[in-house]
């Protein structure tokens, strides 16, 4: 009887503990997430063009707004505002359908008329049609792909208010708003995808990586952003860091378009002559994949058959067809010390090639550094996004197959506006107390899900 009791026991108290380590793990309710970027957005409307677009303007436009749809880590559509929609032959015209009994943030509802209003502002071109309890998009030529444009945080579903407030449908509503230094969101109780687990985010702006990282270690902040190439060396016993698959193409661009045949060698002499494998190794310190094309591998299948190797012989071959070449001033931006080092790299290659690059962070350079983050995981739509940054026009395709994918990215990198570098992550510095994090391959939050660790006492 003793031992049987003593068996007892110890099956009750490894019940006991299971269930006490289930109850740490729970998500529990409550709190203020402290956040530190960099961006120092001075608007809040989604649709607003004048602001930079980057991934961490997304996720925080995410917080506050939604779009009709969404698309999952696989590449697939999903409901959001819209639970169902459907094109008409040709895709031209397109109904979406909105979800019943949804609601802004101020209590308004979500009506086929407001939501028409807020498509038509962001996309002037279009003809967005209010129905009973749906919307019509009808487009000037076939649009195949046009709910994954719909589901690009710019054309996120907003109400403008009087003096230029706007509000959503998201999990959180502005709380105070200093436009460019600091966003306090709060909870939305009656959020039609389910109250978020923080009680509130406080996102702190305009904070270079060297004080995001010290408040970090301080406990000011819970979340923090890190470049790529220090991932390895900023994760440790008290902070971890997740990372996006890569999201963010560095690249050189043009100002211009290719002016003449002369001009195209010497484009093509500098792309031949960048060191990507030397460049990667010390300064992004084995991070990011080199990139020859514009989408990274993961979305198009194919990346890979773009070349990245140095061909130096080649290159200086290309130079020597030439009698002249005058030297390019290749910009970038004074703020970004990456960006920095990567001309710096990129010159000294072309210098191997018999060309003279001259650096500066004057924004009439004749070629730049730039970063642009993946607008979709949609390729066409991703491609499309890339091709307006760099003002090239668009060259029609015969479809959405892979071969006719590649015919279309490969018209973008024949125009020569652009020399594509690097495929690069997005990475983030989190305290242990924040528990439920993930990250989509493209980089976004899901701050939604989020829920603080209390301290044990």
């Amino acid at each position: 009887m003793k031992h049987s009791g003593w068996q007892w026991l110890a099956v009750v108290s490894s019940l006991l503990l299971q269930t006490l380590a289930a109850a740490e793990t729970r998500p529990q309710y409550g709190g203020t997430l402290h956040v530190a970027t960099h961006i120092a957005a001075s608007s809040l409307d989604p649709s607003d063009n004048s602001q930079p677009d980057s991934i961490v303007r997304r996720n925080l436009l995410r917080l506050m707004f939604d779009s009709l749809v969404t698309v999952n880590d696989r590449g697939r559509l999903q409901p959001a505002l819209a639970t169902s929609w459907r094109a008409e032959p040709g895709n031209q015209r397109w109904q979406f359908w909105l979800r019943r009994g949804t609601r802004f943030q101020d209590g308004s509802p979500l009506t086929p008329e407001a939501v028409a209003a807020c498509l038509r502002a962001a996309n002037p071109d279009w003809k967005v049609l209010a129905s009973t309890d749906s919307v019509i998009v009808e487009r000037d030529s076939p649009a195949p792909d046009l709910p994954f444009e719909l589901a690009r945080v710019r054309n996120a579903i907003a109400k403008r208010l009087p003096r230029g407030a706007v509000v959503g449908t998201g999990p959180f509503h502005v709380a105070d708003w200093q436009p460019g230094v600091r966003l306090t969101l709060a909870a939305e109780e009656g959020c039609w995808s389910g109250r978020p687990f923080v009680d509130a985010i406080e996102i702190e702006m305009g904070k270079n990586a060297r004080d995001q990282l010290i408040a970090l270690e301080l406990g000011k902040v819970e979340i923090a952003e890190i470049a790529a190439e220090q991932a390895h060396r900023v994760s440790g016993e008290f902070t971890r860091v997740v990372s996006s698959a890569p999201v963010e193409l560095l690249t050189l661009v043009f100002s211009r378009e290719r002016q003449s045949a002369d001009d195209g060698k010497l484009r093509e002499a500098l792309a031949l002559s960048v060191d990507r494998a030397s460049i990667r190794t010390v300064v992004l310190q084995d991070t990011g994949e080199p990139a020859g094309g514009i989408l990274p591998n993961w979305i198009s299948g194919y990346a890979f058959v773009y070349p990245t190797e140095q061909n130096l012989a080649r290159a200086r071959q290309e130079r020597s067809e030439l009698q002249r070449a005058a030297p390019w001033a290749l910009g970038y931006d004074a703020d970004d010390a990456l960006a920095r080092v990567i001309a710096e790299r990129v010159a000294l290659n072309a210098r191997d090639a018999g060309l003279i690059l001259q650096t500066t962070t004057s924004s009439t350079a004749d070629l730049r550094v730039a970063r642009i983050d993946l607008a979709s995981v949609n390729p066409a739509t991703a491609l499309a996004a890339v091709r307006a940054r760099a003002s090239i026009p668009a060259a029609k395709t015969g479809g959405t197959s892979v071969e006719d994918l590649y015919q279309a990215e490969s018209n973008i990198l024949q125009a020569q506006r652009l020399i594509p570098l690097f495929q690069l992550p997005v990475s983030y510095a989190l305290n242990p107390a924040v528990q439920g994090s993930s990250m989509s391959p493209d980089g976004d939050w899901h701050l939604a899900g989020v829920w603080l660790e209390k301290s044990k006492p």
